[in-house]
């Protein structure tokens, strides 16, 4: 039944690499979607990757992200609720295996559009995902570089392609972008839909027993009656500062500022930080995982993905 289906992890999601590369000269990331507790808990701990992981991927690339469109055709991965409050969230509903329709092409370039119009005097990143961040996200992604920008064709599939480390599989959709017509930016400049703001304060804290110190370091301070209201002064070091300037950089010492400090134990003995896990070695996001010998044919009939 649904409910059974709300907890499956999404086809071939491991075959992926987490997170591309920023696409060379332009504002664009690209990722799979990122899962809510809920899904990644059963997951074993090196494939998990959700909104916190992202940031964290990005983090130690230098990247600061800002707005995440998603495109899947459903709302069972994540939620606003889900994402930290640094990230402002925009959806756009887009059925898989086809060529999105014109009023899909439209919504997503105005979400872009209004993304840089607000983001003028920073270099932080609009980050596009559907569920393996690869087809409908490649396909939007290059019919922006392309009608938009002016980006040749050809180029704007290479450059999405070596940059998601994985190069957009649906031939219907290559085709498209390489001999299609390009599609009106007429109404381009209005706003659409305002972003959603994320609403987590904290990262949820990791159920598995091998991490007690981590969880206690990702726990918040008892309120009263189990709410989750903080005060001000709390809020301070659980939202990344500001910086001025519009620049994207946190240097260690800021960082430290808005992460839940560890107990003083731990601090003493490792510093305020936990110590990177396994599966942020660039090996983890750079590199699918090697699941299956076949290759995959593109037959899948479901459009909840």
């Amino acid at each position: 039944g649904g409910e059974k289906m709300s907890r499956k992890i999404p086809d071939r999601w491991l075959d992926y690499a987490a997170v591309g590369k920023r696409l060379d000269g332009t504002r664009f990331i690209a990722f799979k979607v990122p899962l809510k507790q809920s899904l990644s808990r059963q997951l074993p701990r090196a494939d998990v990757f959700g909104p916190w992981e992202l940031l964290d991927v990005l983090r130690r690339d230098d990247q600061e992200l800002r707005l995440i469109v998603d495109l899947t055709f459903t709302t069972r991965y994540y939620s606003v609720q889900d994402l930290p409050s640094s990230l402002q969230f925009v959806k756009i509903f887009t059925k898989g295996h086809e060529v999105p329709s014109d009023a899909t092409i439209l919504s997503f370039k105005r979400a872009v559009r209004r993304f840089l119009k607000d983001n003028a005097d920073n270099d932080t990143l609009v980050g596009v995902h559907c569920t393996h961040g690869l087809n409908r996200t490649g396909y939007l992604i290059c019919r922006y570089l392309i009608d938009v920008d002016g980006m040749d064709p050809h180029a704007a599939v290479k450059l999405f392609n070596s940059s998601r480390g994985h190069d957009i599989e649906r031939q219907n959709y290559v085709d498209d972008l390489r001999c299609g017509p390009r599609r009106s930016n007429v109404g381009m400049e209005e706003s659409e839909q305002e972003p959603q703001t994320g609403s987590a304060t904290r990262r949820p804290s990791d159920g598995s027993d091998d991490c007690g110190s981590e969880r206690q370091w990702r726990s918040p301070p008892q309120s009263e009656g189990g709410r989750s209201r903080y005060p001000t002064v709390e809020r301070q070091w659980r939202r990344p500062p500001h910086s001025e300037g519009g620049g994207s950089r946190y240097p260690p010492g800021e960082l430290r500022q808005w992460r839940t400090p560890a107990p003083r134990s731990q601090q003493d003995r490792r510093g305020p930080l936990p110590p990177p896990q396994p599966r942020y070695s660039p090996r983890w996001w750079a590199e699918p995982k090697p699941r299956h010998t076949h290759r995959h044919t593109h037959g899948l009939k479901r459009y909840d993905h």
